[in-house]
């Protein structure tokens, strides 16, 4: 059967040669086309065979579309006809001709099989040529303004969500909903007295709903009515041991009740609270809290030799005795649940300034520093990622991400409106978690991308053995999801996986969905409500269409500072993140890489991760990161770092020449080092200052 053909055309005022440097790259096309979403190179660049494409595209928010094409004609610089391998009947063309004055003519054909459909609607060839003259039509103006440098508009859902929108996520969530009048009153009571900090938000879950689980650990549960007492035992205990509003209290702990007990404890005497790594060194942590004047270490037993460096000024109380282990803490020295035993039961007036929350940065390139996480303003900031991750009322939540950790603790924060049951677990095991969900019948998880990868590296029939159908939202944050992971993830598990873009210093950036995800699998997303991204070149103007430049970002729980009383830039009332990145034509936002991490070799920008994202798509390979490092030739070469699957073989020239098959030249690395496996901080982040220093 015969394509019904529709052909229109186009001037750009713009040399053939630089217009065919977009038009002749398939990668490029979804910065620029609106509803195709992903273009990958299946096929070598140094081989003859025919040139070949993954594609996917997704029109009026319907179904993912898969395609493979080939270049049926590929004439440099002229002319590109595109074939479906699937169906040789759908079929595009795009010929540039010079008119003599410096513009080039783009003429485009598209063929069509004569019955098909969009939703179920047969396209008749009138309504595809309006169709495509309209797609066409913006192709042209983003691909003008991108060759001309033309500076793109700021995006996002406008600097503040409005009161409604924020209301109506808030009821779709079931943080506003009908209760009995006098719970409602002692939980708006609650956060108009305490404000919505930790201390605020169990006080106010306590008062609505005091019978309803917290949180589930290994020693068991206790509901919001229990930690809300104990909370307030806890406080007044801290108080006669010197805690007051304004100490600075470190917290050094694994994921567990008392923790969450710990916070919400020193919310309700105004303390500051340094929420330290479970990775750190012992000289780093004398070094971090000496840096924050740090009176009070909260900390687990096994985590005691890590304080061997500290001062006898700095009060030492135990949060986790396992009973075990040559490093303990003293037997003198107080725990939570001794102190929260004997304390008293006094209620305790809010205090005049909430006490702060200060998170480590994650170190992967330096020394972690101290970024002080502002209060909430209010449930409008809990309706920002509420509106891109549908979580309700009543979830049982798997923190497996560390509450140390901007995620977990995001996990935790959101699940004080919600009335959520936290499940905790000290420790992360892939088989472990399955065995978690399948338990307490988990809703939702929130880990970090390699806990994903360890739950789907486990054998089928591991997995076959739990039952997680109960599982509706896996929000993944803190790195990046390869697209190996995202579609192996849901193969498996099913479409339910969210990922966050954000980091500790603006909070949230973009989310991506399912179904952003299966159309962009590398995707970063959309940013949610009240939330704006921009773009922006070397000076504060933004990014022309397409163009990679710095991503900035703008909404109501950017951080306070650094403790050492340094911030990030601001443009446009935006904070720089400290990455590079683009938007695509449906205004999903994808992440290059880390801004200090691109480096110039023999002239051209390489940022590693490009080729990270190709090496993790090899079979054999487990994890692979890669580095730039001083070069005499080139300024700077890539290195790369690959750890394989167990039985798995490969050599430095396979490697080599698998990238070099699908990116530039100057991406390949020059060096392949066969490690057992990665340098990884206790969030799961690759240390690669460590790979730089070749000592871990």
């Amino acid at each position: 059967m015969q394509s019904e053909c529709v052909e229109l055309q186009g001037v750009l005022p713009h040399a053939r040669n630089r217009v065919w440097a977009v038009v002749g790259s398939p990668e490029l096309y979804p910065r620029f086309v609106r509803g195709l979403t992903y273009c990958e190179r299946l096929t070598a660049r140094n081989t003859d065979q025919e040139i070949r494409y993954s594609v996917r595209a997704r029109f009026d928010d319907g179904a993912v579309l898969r395609d493979e094409v080939r270049a049926l004609v590929h004439r440099r610089g002229e002319q590109v006809v595109w074939t479906s391998v699937l169906d040789e009947r759908r079929w595009f063309s795009i010929r540039l001709k010079d008119t003599g004055d410096g513009q080039t003519v783009l003429n485009a054909v598209l063929g069509l099989p004569p019955d098909t459909k969009i939703h179920g609607t047969a396209v008749t060839r009138s309504a595809a040529r309006r169709r495509l003259q309209d797609l066409l039509d913006e192709v042209l103006r983003r691909l003008g303004d991108h060759l001309a440098g033309q500076p793109a508009a700021l995006t996002g859902q406008g600097r503040k969500a409005s009161t409604l929108a924020v209301a109506q996520t808030l009821v779709e969530a079931g943080v506003l909903a009908p209760s009995r009048p006098d719970r409602m009153i002692r939980q708006l009571s609650s956060l108009a007295r305490w404000g919505p900090t930790v201390a605020g938000g169990y006080r106010a879950a306590a008062g609505r709903g005091p019978d309803e689980p917290a949180f589930i650990d290994e020693r068991g549960g206790r509901t919001f009515g229990e930690v809300d007492e104990r909370s307030t035992r806890l406080a007044n205990g801290l108080a006669q041991a010197g805690v007051s509003a304004g100490t600075q209290v470190a917290m050094i702990c694994r994921n567990h009740g008392a923790m969450v007990e710990a916070l919400v404890a020193c919310g309700k005497l105004g303390a500051h609270v340094l929420l330290l790594n479970t990775g750190m060194s012992a000289q780093q942590l004398t070094t971090v809290v000496q840096r924050h004047s740090a009176r009070v270490l909260l900390a687990d037993d096994e985590f005691s030799a890590l304080a061997r460096y500290l001062g006898p000024d700095v009060f030492r109380i135990t949060t986790w005795s396992d009973g075990a282990g040559a490093h303990r803490l003293e037997d003198r020295a107080p725990t939570v649940d001794r102190l929260a035993e004997h304390g008293s039961a006094e209620q305790l007036r809010p205090p005049e300034e909430p006490g702060r929350l200060v998170v480590l940065t994650s170190g992967t390139t330096g020394t972690p520093k101290g970024a002080r996480r502002p209060t909430p303003n209010g449930l409008g900031d809990a309706s920002a990622i509420l509106s891109r991750i549908p979580l309700r009322a009543g979830e049982r939540i798997l923190v497996a991400a560390p509450l140390f950790h901007t995620w977990g603790l995001a996990a935790l924060q959101l699940g004080m409106p919600l009335r959520a049951t936290l499940v905790l677990r000290r420790r992360f095991d892939a088989e472990d978690a399955l065995r978690t969900i399948a338990e307490h019948r988990c809703t939702a998880l929130f880990a970090v991308p390699v806990m994903l990868q360890r739950m789907l590296d486990l054998p089928a029939e591991v997995r076959a053995r739990y039952d997680t159908s109960c599982l509706r939202i896996v929000a993944s944050s803190g790195s990046a999801l390869p697209a190996s992971l995202v579609d192996g993830f849901m193969d498996a598990f099913g479409d339910v996986l969210y990922n966050l873009y954000g980091s500790t210093e603006v909070s949230w950036a973009s989310i991506a969905d399912p179904a952003d995800l299966r159309a962009a699998p590398t995707t970063a997303g959309r940013p949610p409500l009240g939330t704006r991204i921009a773009i922006l070149g070397r000076t504060s103007t933004p990014a022309p269409p397409g163009a990679v430049g710095r991503i900035f970002v703008g909404n109501d729980m950017l951080f306070e500072g650094y403790t050492d009383g340094l911030t990030n830039e601001i443009e446009h009332e935006l904070m720089n993140t400290g990455d590079q990145g683009f938007l695509d034509a449906d205004g999903r936002l994808f992440v290059a890489g880390r801004d200090d991490e691109m480096i110039v070799s023999g002239g051209e920008n390489v940022f590693p991760r490009s080729v990270e994202e190709i090496l993790a798509a090899l079979p054999q390979v487990r994890e692979a990161a890669v580095i730039g490092v001083p070069d005499a030739e080139y300024g700077q070469r890539l290195v790369a770092f690959v750890a394989l699957r167990e039985g798995a073989r490969l050599d430095e020239d396979t490697v080599q020449g698998y990238v070099h098959g699908r990116l530039a030249r100057f991406c390949v690395p020059r060096e392949v080092t066969f490690v057992s496996e990665l340098p990884r901080n206790a969030t799961g982040k690759i240390l690669k200052r460590l790979l730089e220093d070749g000592d871990w």
